[in-house]
Formats: structure tokens, sequence, C-alpha cells
């Protein structure tokens, strides 16, 4: 959804001169429940209307297009009247954060948050600084309308970095996964598997976490432990040797992690399924 709030805002801003950019007078304390952060801010009103305090009152009602821009420092504080969204976009140092408020004229709704690493060229920054010459020369419009038009443009760019990465770490996790499956008897680790496909063991632990939802150890224990039970099944194995063929070193451990795993040993598991085999005729 939030691409697409971006790219809609992008061809407003740039396609028209019917939506206005407002800057917050700040000469006043701020008010109680005022917002203040140290970062740069831009509050969109996606749908609706809201009324801003911190900006000159003949100015201060936002309609649908409208946006504010807050510096870094400076207050700000949105009055929710009607049935309004607004997204607000937060520029600091290393990500961008976005939040997307719903307002039903009564009470919050819901609220879409999320944040990408800045990555790239300096270009937010540069438009950033000329946003905070803008502030003292808030009636040039077109020249605010054009930045902000960049910003969103740089906004999109990033957004859509993040979703090469997570792209391409989901392709990762999943060679990585076919790895693991086809290599469980071999004595892997966190290290020696990094290693293998040259990222770092706290990235690759962040990798299951992220993509599988699910620990490196974890899941290297679960596919040793299926293959566990279909050399019990299949074949007449003494528990050390099973333990060996899945890439159990230990086989103490091998057991723990089987019980803990199925609530049986693994003797208690061959039997059982055996029990269950009709007999052979003779």
């Amino acid at each position: 959804m939030l691409p697409d709030v971006i790219e809609t805002l992008f061809r407003s801003v740039s396609g028209s001169d019917a939506f206005a950019i407002r800057f917050p007078d700040n000469s006043q304390p701020p008010p109680e429940l005022a917002s203040v952060v140290s970062f740069p801010r831009i509050e969109f009103v996606i749908e609706g209307e809201v009324r801003d305090r911190s900006v000159l009152a003949e100015k201060g009602l936002l309609r649908e297009g409208d946006a504010i821009y807050i510096p870094g420092g400076k207050w700000n504080l949105t009055v929710w009247q009607r049935p309004a969204i607004l997204l607000s976009i937060l520029f600091s140092k290393e990500k961008l954060g976005f939040s997307l408020q719903f307002w039903d004229g009564e009470k919050f709704t819901g609220t879409d948050k999320q944040s990408v690493p800045r990555l790239g060229p300096r270009v937010g920054s540069f438009l950033l600084q000329t946003m905070n010459e803008i502030v003292s020369n808030p009636d040039d419009q077109q020249t605010a309308r054009c930045v902000v038009a960049g910003l969103l443009s740089h906004c999109q760019e990033q957004l859509a970095n993040r979703a090469q990465i997570l792209s391409r770490s989901g392709a990762l996790f999943e060679v990585i996964k076919k790895y693991i499956e086809e290599n469980a008897s071999l004595p892997l680790t966190r290290e020696n598997v990094a290693k293998r496909f040259h990222i770092t063991p706290n990235y690759l632990s962040h990798l299951f976490r992220k993509s599988g939802n699910i620990g490196f150890s974890e899941y290297l224990n679960h596919v040793r432990l299926e293959r566990a039970k279909l050399l019990l099944k299949g074949y007449e194995l003494k528990i050390k040797e099973v333990a060996t063929s899945c890439g159990f070193v230990d086989s103490n451990y091998f057991c723990r992690v089987f019980r803990k795993s199925t609530a049986r040993s693994p003797s208690q598991y061959r039997s059982q399924w055996l029990s269950q085999l009709p007999e052979r005729k003779s």
C-alpha cells in the first residue's frame, strides 16, 4: 500500500499547482501534546482534511494533497476533526520512517508503520537542505513543490531498494535451505555455512529469523531429525549409526533432541513404527 501512496503523491505534486506546502510558525513555544523530533518530517494529507496549530491560522487547514514540512527540532500539532488519512515521513540520518494514520472522525482506526535504510547517493540530504532554506520564504510554492516531488522520488527509490534487498534475501534463504537439506550429514555450523555463502554468521542468523521465522540451529536439527525418522523406519541401523548418518556427532545429544521433538526415544519411535506395519507372511 505504501509504495502506491507515494506514487500517487509524487504524480499529484509533480503535475499540479493546486496543492500547498506549508511550514510551521514556531514563534511560540510548543503547546501541550505538540510533536517535536530532532529530524525533519513531511506530513501529507492523503484523504480528508486536518488542521495544524503550528501554521498561521489562515493557512492552518490542510486539505487532501496538501503537506507540511517540519524542520528538525521544530514542532507541529495536528488537530483531527473530520475523517482523514495522514502520511508522515521522517528523514533520519540512517533511515526513512513512514507512518500512515487513519482517523474516522472520532478515533484512530489504524496505523501502518515501516522504515527503510537510506542507501545510495545523498540526494535526499541536499533536498532537505533546500527545504530548510525555503522555510524563510514559504510563499515560493513552486520551488517547494519541486523539492517535495524530489523527496518523494527519493522515497520511491529507497522503497524499491528495500524490495530488491528483500527479494535477494528470500532467494538466498532458499538456496541456503537447499544446501542444508543436501548436506545435513556433514558437520555443518553457523560459521562454516555463513563462510560458504560469503556472509557473516550474524547475518545468517538474521536471515533465518527474518525469512523463515526460525533459528539456524533449529532448522538444521529439524532437517536432521526428519532424515533420522526415515532411517529409523527404513533401515536396520544402530541408533549411533543413525545419529552419525544425520550429522549428529554425539549420539546422546541426538537422543535428547529426538525425544524433545517427538516425545519418544529413537528406539521407541522405531518400535512403534514397526508395530503398525502389517505382519509379513513367511
